[in-house]
């Protein structure tokens, strides 16, 4: 277990940006719109050679008309709950607010670490307006500006002092499995689900989570970190610059997985936006599950999910070689088979053929049906190889590589899946001058 400082607030004082300059890293959201932040979010943190977990919470809000408010507020309650140390960050700009007054009461009846953090003091003459929060009754008062950085060394030589956990980095090697799809297809409901608690924020509106959320879940077997991301839209429906930036860390978040479950809406089927996440996907030379979720909204008879399933194929080809689960998160049907796909996905990924035993395979194959002449002169390939690397890919020695065709590539893909199981996993082909 590693230390959790937490940074709450009201909206828009500065917490996304502290968090961003505390994990030295743009990864949440900030913008001037009050309740950009609105799920718990997590990031490594290292000061003075001690490392920690730091968690940037939507702005603690109440009496709005914001339909995300308590769920918002339930998450700033959560991490409080679940960190060690907190960081309450307040504006110096704007002075004591009610609201502020009201976040100070709910502190002070924590049993630990609160640092009043005084926000957007820029220059020394701005010192001033932070000796106003000595009047929320939190002791000593932190300034410094989030936004340069300045101040931030003091107020972080204080909290690694209240660290009671060991703080040296714990490596974090667990499969990395993205939760990815368009907007509203149940993603967060999956995750909270998988986790047995309201980890990320969920509600009807479509695009209600913003930011990539990283979830550590062990249980039933399982040890990996689930990566919950902003649904993607078609750019004409990006018409904000929080969900253009949301868009932005799905495809990141896309990038950093080991695995995707791509959730598909059983009720819209595939989609002209799923086909473009998992085109994502492949070209990452990302592991893919399809996951159907809300079937049990679906009527069926005894060809349903075999039809289903077909339609599915049909519309990713030409790389079918995937598996696909039918569930339903709401009813907690087959969700766990779908970690459990994902993970086999991930095994097939790390899969490595030894040398000897490919040519002892594929040679054969390519003797039995060997690539069709090229102005006519014969292609013939005498070797084959996996090359180093995350992603599966393999190199065939040849005489002639550029006269090799698709349709004979795809051959010899169809020949290794068929032979090593590589099922969910994109595998790259190449060839090469013997």
């Amino acid at each position: 277990m590693v230390n959790i400082v937490a940074i709450v607030g009201r909206p828009n004082v500065g917490k996304s940006t502290l968090f961003n300059r505390l994990v030295e890293s743009r990864i949440a959201i900030t913008d001037p719109t009050s309740g950009t932040t609105r799920d718990r979010h997590y990031g490594e943190a290292q000061w003075n050679g001690k490392h920690f977990t730091v968690i940037d919470t939507g702005g603690y809000v109440q009496g709005s008309d914001d339909v995300f408010e308590p769920e918002i507020r339930k998450q700033v309650e959560l991490a409080i709950q679940e960190a060690d140390s907190i960081l309450f960050l307040v504006d110096t700009q704007q002075g004591i607010t009610g609201m502020d007054q009201t976040v100070a009461n709910m502190l002070r009846r924590v049993d630990k670490p609160v640092f009043l953090v005084a926000n957007k003091v820029d220059t020394n003459e701005k010192e001033v307006y932070a000796a106003e929060f000595y009047k929320l009754g939190l002791g000593e008062v932190f300034s410094l500006s989030a936004q340069s950085g300045a101040g931030t060394g003091d107020l972080l030589d204080k909290v690694v002092e209240t660290f009671a956990k060991p703080t040296e980095p714990i490596p974090d090697d667990r499969p990395k499995i993205a939760i990815v799809g368009k907007p509203n297809v149940g993603k967060s409901s999956l995750v909270n689900t998988l986790l047995g608690t309201d980890r990320t924020i969920v509600t009807p509106v479509a695009g209600t989570t913003r930011d990539n959320i990283n979830s550590h879940f062990t249980g039933f077997g399982f040890d990996v970190t689930l990566l919950d991301t902003a649904g993607i839209r078609r750019k004409s429906k990006v018409d904000e610059d929080i969900e253009f930036y949301s868009v932005l860390r799905s495809v990141r978040a896309i990038e950093e997985s080991d695995v995707c479950m791509l959730l598909i809406d059983a009720q819209d089927g595939v989609q002209h936006q799923d086909l473009h996440i998992f085109s994502l996907i492949v070209k990452g030379g990302k592991g893919v599950v399809v996951v159907v979720n809300k079937w049990d909204l679906i009527e069926k008879d005894t060809m349903t999910t075999k039809n289903y399933e077909e339609e599915i194929r049909r519309k990713l080809a030409p790389f079918t070689d995937l598996p696909i689960v039918f569930t339903s998160v709401t009813e907690k049907q087959r969700i766990h088979k779908a970690l459990e796909l994902a993970m086999m996905v991930h095994a097939n990924r790390a899969k490595r053929i030894p040398t000897r035993k490919l040519n002892d395979v594929m040679l054969p194959e390519i003797t039995h049906r060997p690539p069709p002449m090229v102005k006519d002169k014969a292609i013939r390939i005498k070797y084959v190889t996996q090359l180093p690397g995350v992603v599966p890919a393999f190199a065939f020695f040849c005489n002639l590589p550029q006269y090799v065709t698709e349709s004979y590539t795809r051959f010899l893909e169809n020949k290794l899946r068929e032979h090593f199981d590589f099922t969910g996993v994109p595998i790259r082909v190449f060839f090469r001058k013997k």
